[in-house]
């Protein structure tokens, strides 16, 4: 039986609020697994001891551990020759049955005690093999509490390659394989101390040189192209070759997870389909009263209009790698219809003219509700389709010409947040402190609507979530509402950095409560806005849809 390594962790790594968890697991692990293996039955040892003087002889008895359960095969064998005469038996018995009535109760009796019988020994011969089967399972289980700490506390010292869905995998299969041969090689009990750094080291090595190869065809992108434009043709005449993978392989490898997969020609085919789509609806609003004969209207219209990155990172990802704009139309009709939700409602209502005599009045309510685009991804992805969403949202699928300023307005660029330095008296609050070291990890990371991790991005709450929780804090992810729930309503007079400030009424959340962000003092806050970024609360927007300050418990 394969026995796993008992990790040994450092004071600090058992502090870490990031660690806490998978530590716990795996100490629990652990300690299910000694359990399990001191279950197992011992074996008595006889040890004969010689007087050299008188000669006399003592036995002792020792027990060791039994290294191997009992043979499945052996206790098959060993009831093979019985089983063998019996079948004879039967087979006499079974010939003559038909003939004797009494006979063949009494061979169905007979049957039914051997079968009892049978069943007793093979259950005896299970419950021998139990204790070494929960020992196994229990191992297994410690193993992947092994594999899943290691992988936390990799991942705690490289939390740039949380938010790449890539790098993460790499990172999870380098540290499968190094635990793999630390165990072989004997040393995986010191794992995270050497193990893990080789591990950390190697994942850190990668991420660098990922984030430098995708520095450098941002720089030189005319260059990357006529590169990638050669490599091209001379894949096409070595096709044949498995050469060709290799050739891949190792050229943009940091920038081919973020980079849209499909042609030119069915990104912006799918835009324009969208963005006609669009046009038909707004021409049907603006000929309204022309096409229709009511005696009075009402307007509630909603702005229409997408981000055409959102569009094209959201069918990406919703497809999970390249399309075509056939495959895609039927997602284009149902993103449309999710996002544009069209009511018109005609109320009568009898009036009098001026002879007093009656007659239908008819007002016309016409009502367009619009979702925004980019929240559409947490209703109808799953996880690793967000993780996507975010990646290709991040880079603009490292594809910033596509959809130039000057033909698209709307399109998404890639903005600077605004920075803001934190007064030094400020972080002289050890809490505090930590909450913006782990808050401003993801400056510049894009709003994802449901979003609550480095792997998927963040919403408000999710962001302010995850900050307090690897800050001290075990609140699980909270909404908006809840996190202010949670906490003490304090005035502004009062409030101190760390503290959470809360907005209401910034868009239709059916709570009193739809915005949320960390105040860090000054009069400003860092929160998830598009993208997370620091915001000076004392502009008019803020102070408009300001509900209140609160302090955690």
């Amino acid at each position: 039986m394969r026995k796993e390594p008992r990790l040994h962790f450092t004071k600090e790594e058992r502090e870490a609020p990031a660690l806490e968890k998978p530590i716990r697991r795996t100490d629990r692990a652990a300690a299910r697994a000694d359990k399990a293996q001191a279950a197992i039955p011992k074996k008595k040892v006889k040890e004969l001891a010689v007087d050299p003087d008188t000669g006399a002889v003592t036995v002792h008895l020792r027990f060791e551990d039994k290294k191997k359960p009992p043979s499945k095969l052996t206790h098959t064998l060993r009831g093979a020759p019985s089983g063998t005469v019996l079948g004879l038996v039967h087979r006499e018995i079974g010939e003559a049955q038909e003939d004797n009535v009494g006979v063949e109760t009494a061979h169905k009796s007979e049957q039914a005690a051997e079968t009892a019988g049978r069943l007793v020994r093979e259950g005896y011969h299970s419950h021998k093999l139990r204790p070494y089967r929960k020992a196994a399972a229990a191992e297994r289980k410690l193993e992947k509490a092994n594999i899943n700490a290691l992988y936390q506390k990799s991942l705690r010292e490289n939390p740039q390659l949380a938010s790449n869905p890539v790098s993460r995998w790499r990172q999870k299969q380098a540290i499968k394989q190094q635990y793999a041969a630390a165990r072989r090689a004997g040393q995986a009990g010191t794992a995270t101390g050497q193990a893990a750094a080789q591990t950390a080291r190697s994942a850190k090595a990668a991420a660098k040189k990922s984030k430098q190869t995708a520095d450098f065809v941002r720089r030189h992108k005319k260059g990357f192209l006529a590169a990638g434009g050669l490599l091209l043709a001379v894949a096409f005449f070595l096709n044949c070759m498995s050469s060709c993978s290799v050739l891949f392989s190792g050229v943009g490898s940091g920038v081919a997870g973020s980079t849209y997969p499909s042609t030119d020609e069915a990104m912006l085919g799918a835009e324009a389909a969208y963005a006609g789509m669009e046009a038909e609806l707004q021409a049907y609003l603006d000929s309204y009263e022309d096409t229709h004969d009511y005696d009075e209207y009402h307007y509630d219209l909603g702005e229409i209009g997408h981000d055409p990155y959102v569009l094209i990172s959201l069918l990406t990802a919703y497809h999970q790698g390249a399309w075509t704009l056939e495959q895609v139309q039927p997602t284009l009709e149902m993103l449309f219809d999710r996002q544009y939700h069209l009511t018109e409602s005609v109320v009568p209502e009898t009036r009098y003219d001026a002879d007093d005599e009656p007659y239908t009045y008819y007002i016309c309510y016409v009502t367009l509700e619009v979702t925004d685009l980019s929240h559409l991804p947490v209703y109808i992805m799953g996880e690793d389709q967000l993780s996507m969403y975010a990646t290709y949202m991040a880079t603009l699928g490292n594809r910033p010409d596509l959809f130039p300023q000057d033909q698209y307005p709307g399109a998404s660029v890639v903005e600077d947040y605004l920075d803001y330095d934190v007064p030094p008296e400020a972080l002289e609050d050890e809490q505090f402190a930590a909450m913006l070291a782990e808050a401003e990890k993801y400056l510049g990371f894009p709003y994802v609507w449901g979003g609550s991790s480095p792997s998927t991005s963040f919403d408000c709450s999710g962001f302010v979530s995850w900050v307090i929780n690897h800050s001290g804090w075990d609140v699980g992810r909270l909404g908006a509402q809840s996190l202010f729930n949670l906490c003490t309503p304090v005035s502004a007079a009062n409030a101190k950095p760390g503290d959470l400030v809360f907005f209401t009424g910034t868009y239709d959340s059916g709570t009193p409560v739809s915005h949320c962000g960390i105040y860090v003092g000054g009069g400003m806050m860092i929160h998830c806005g598009s993208p997370i970024s620091y915001a000076d609360l004392s502009s008019s927007y803020w102070q408009e849809h300001l509900y209140s300050y609160g302090r955690l418990p």
